[in-house]
């Protein structure tokens, strides 16, 4: 039996990383900080990085976050991206392949992100606060 990679620079079990969403208690989750953490810190690439982000992205929305895209000209900063499909595995699917299409690069800040439906339309997340 093999055991499950680990991060790096902690010592956190695959499994257990993933499973640790609280961070969409209070704040939005960009793929621009799963996809980096699962190449550099787990060490992943090819299909296993495709499986990190993929169960990644499954948690995050087993936890209630939904595909969000910032908009500066929205009347909230946050526009939910109905792209995607609407069940868990064709959004993550969908946001692999996308990511697949993209080049398999990094995101960066202005890509997607991952939020719940009361941070993303709290009032502090409004233009202009």
């Amino acid at each position: 039996m093999t055991e499950e990679p680990r991060h790096r620079s902690f010592g956190t079990p695959m499994s257990e990383w993933i499973a640790s969403v609280g961070e969409l208690e209070v704040d939005a989750v960009g793929l621009w900080q799963i996809i980096p953490v699962g190449r550099e810190w787990f060490g992943l690439e090819g299909e296993a990085l495709d499986d990190f982000i993929r169960r990644s992205l499954l948690a995050h929305f087993a936890y209630g976050a939904f595909p969000v895209r910032h908009e500066a000209a929205a009347r909230t900063a946050w526009t939910i991206q109905t792209c995607y499909g609407t069940l868990p595995e064709e959004m993550a699917q969908a946001i692999i392949t996308e990511w697949n299409d993209q080049g398999r690069v990094d995101p960066d800040l202005g890509g997607l992100w991952l939020a719940r439906p009361e941070i993303a339309n709290h009032p502090r997340n409004r233009p202009g606060k």
